[in-house]
């Protein structure tokens, strides 16, 4: 036995030897893709390095069908392909805490005016991946100026070595695959929990995952389309979605308009910065309308778009990629296309371009009639992507005047724009002071001085501050609008935000922890110490949702947690039309036994967030104990609900069902 693992050991070395090109590349590619998962989630285990390893040593082993000086080529190529990737997903991580998807490459025409916001999160030490192929080049000269390749060509058989390396790779990934559950396989084929997959199988693994997940709709639609039927068919054949309640036909034959309002989050309802409150008119909203304090979108990488499609359509948003770019031609179940079929005329409006995001497609795709978009507008003052939301607003009541009086019911949607994201200053804003100025006590001079701390100033959250306050006015302004009209008393107006503004957790944690007296931020060992984790952020993501009439008919908070794809049924059974394939629910019929389905695979309910890349939860109620049966079934709902969905949007399951049901009245 010793003999032989000498000689493996031997034949090990020899190896090393003769093949430091080779070597050197496996090396640095497996820098690259261990420093990506330290740096984006600090995860240093050693299952995803054994992929890591295994990836690189397979795709690089055919650089041995070539002769050792001709090998650096494909090998630099390589190199620079996998600091490319882990780079974006560097950045990627920064801004959406995921990883980035090939399927968001459909998606870049459709987001040209966020693209600050991506060179915002973007850091010097971002770059340290393109040292692996400048490296490589280095040694790749050190070897050439030694006579290294000429010397190996003589003794090197590249066909064997090809072999040997190959299996090599094979074997490594082998190892690794050996270590892991079928929930991990599972979820690697799901692909819609990126963090898990990455801190199981590694960037590698998941970077090629995902580009077979995202060819797969464009090369084969039908994949998998009989696994999802069924799932699909046996989930409606068991729900009840409608029953009534106290709220059912309160505002039946009523108008109904969405107000979209972009990033407008609950964090900001009460906020007071130096004596000013940033969202007053949203306050103010907030008492004389129907107010749900719990309420959450449920948003994949479509951020906006994806909000848009969840609450028409009752449907999670897809895992793969946008519905709004990807997945727009299929037949979605909508309550655009509900209350048109039901005599309503649809429309929606916005001050940007009708492209942005697809919507030009995607908005007859769910049912709306007309859509005014900035050919429709007088485009007088910008703020950030396009129209600013008080001219925006100012030119839009006109509009909807109209449309009242030419149309006896009508339902439509408001998108907002000035407050998207990066939040640049504008000179249309107020200044707010965003510094805290107080007053210490200078032993030198022995008497107490002004003294003025940065506090926002300077920050992303304060530019979101700043920023949302102007939205908030125009928000105001329309409001005023509405109640000096002789138009909209029939009209149920329902604003809610889209999403949070996808500002990094420490933004909130500084903000929290900012301590007045000395200007510096508390740490965990300080008085006053507020510990603002992983799962105080993803609660304070929640956004507002209120349901307002111009006669206060409704004055109430609602605190049943609540998500975007309860939207649509809650609002059937308050004008009493009802549709079909909802996954969410009538909010007031589920109460607090609602779940609320994350794309990534988390959940929350009254009782629990779980975050599932790591299968940990956090209780919200210290009191409580929870089983093990309330987390396993809430999971298995979670993933039901995701399945289902995706399969409706990748596979057209509506449009399937429905010629199912036709061609059964035909025979």
């Amino acid at each position: 036995m010793k003999k032989y693992l000498v000689k493996i050991y031997n034949a090990f070395i020899y190896y090393l030897k003769h093949n430091k090109q080779f070597c050197s590349y496996v090396i640095l590619s497996i820098l690259c893709t261990s420093f990506v998962r330290f740096y984006t989630n600090g995860n240093v285990s050693i299952r995803p390095l054994l992929f890591d390893i295994g990836v690189p040593i397979v795709i690089g082993s055919l650089c041995y069908l070539r002769k050792p000086k001709k090998q650096f080529g494909y090998l630099f190529f390589l190199l620079i392909l996998i600091a490319s990737v882990c780079m974006a997903n560097s950045i990627y991580y920064k801004f959406y805490s995921s990883y980035v998807s090939f399927s968001l490459i459909t998606s870049l025409q459709q987001v040209g005016g966020v693209t600050d916001a991506f060179f915002e999160k973007i850091r010097i030490v971002q770059f340290i991946y393109y040292l692996a192929p400048i490296i490589f080049y280095m040694i790749n000269r050190r070897l050439n100026n030694k006579d290294y390749f000429n010397y190996v060509t003589k003794i090197e058989k590249n066909k064997l070595l090809f072999k040997r390396v190959l299996i090599t790779g094979f074997v490594i990934l082998a190892i690794g695959a050996s270590t892991l559950s079928k929930t991990a396989y599972s979820r690697l084929a799901k692909q819609w929990n990126r963090e898990y997959v990455v801190n199981r199988f590694g960037i590698s693994i998941y970077q090629i995952n995902d580009l077979i997940n995202t060819l797969k709709p464009t090369i084969n639609s039908w994949f998998g389309y009989d696994v999802a039927y069924k799932n699909f068919t046996e989930y409606y054949s068991t729900i009840n979605v409608y029953a009534k309640n106290d709220y059912t036909n309160i505002f039946k034959d009523y108008n109904i308009v969405f107000v979209h309002m972009e990033s407008i989050t609950t964090f900001l309802v009460d906020l007071n910065v130096n004596g000013v409150d940033i969202a007053p008119n949203l306050r103010k909203l907030t008492k004389e309308g129907l107010y749900f304090s719990n309420f959450y979108p449920q948003i994949g990488v479509g951020t906006s778009s994806d909000t848009e499609f969840t609450l028409s359509t009752s449907l999670m948003p897809s895992t793969n990629g946008t519905v709004f770019v990807s997945y727009y031609d299929r037949d979605y179940p909508s309550i655009q296309k509900l209350l048109r079929d039901n005599g309503y005329y649809t429309f929606s409006m916005h001050g940007n371009k009708a492209s942005m995001w697809n919507r030009n497609k995607m908005h007859p795709s769910l049912g709306y009639m007309d859509f005014y978009s900035d050919t429709s507008y007088d485009i007088d003052e910008v703020v950030g992507l396009g129209l600013s939301d008080k001219s925006f607003f100012r030119q839009s009541i006109s509009i909807l005047e109209n449309i009242e009086e030419n149309n006896e019911k009508y339902m439509g949607t408001i998108i907002t724009l000035s407050n998207h994201t990066p939040f640049d200053n504008n000179e249309l804003f107020d200044q707010i002071d965003l510094t805290y100025k107080t007053k210490v006590y200078d032993e030198n001079k022995g008497e107490y001085v002004s003294v003025t701390y940065p506090y926002l100033e300077g920050t992303k959250l304060g530019d979101y501050i700043r920023s949302s306050h102007y939205a908030d006015e125009a928000l105001g302004d329309f409001i005023n609008y509405i109640n000096n009209s002789d138009y909209f008393n029939n009209t149920l107006f329902i604003f809610y935000g889209d999403h949070d503004p996808k500002l990094a957790l420490e933004e909130y944690y500084n903000y929290y922890n900012f301590d007045f007296k000395t200007g510096t931020i508390l740490r965990n060992y300080d008085d006053g110490f507020v510990d603002y984790d992983y799962y105080a952020n993803e609660l304070n993501k929640k956004t507002p949702l209120i349901f307002w009439t111009k006669n206060k008919k409704l004055s109430k908070e609602i605190d049943y947690y609540m998500g975007m794809i309860d939207i649509y049924p809650t609002v059937s059974n308050m004008i009493g039309i009802y549709g079909n394939y909802n996954l969410g629910h009538d909010i007031f019929s589920i109460k607090d036994d609602n779940i609320i389905a994350f794309p990534n695979g988390n959940f929350l309910t009254s009782k629990i967030y779980y975050r599932n890349a790591r299968e940990e939860y956090k209780i919200l109620n210290s009191d409580e104990i929870l089983s093990d049966e309330y987390i396993k079934n809430a999971k298995e709902y979670t993933d039901t609900i995701i399945d289902v969905s995706d399969g409706i949007i990748v596979h057209d399951l509506i449009r399937a069902s429905k010629n199912k049901e036709t061609n059964k009245e035909i025979k």
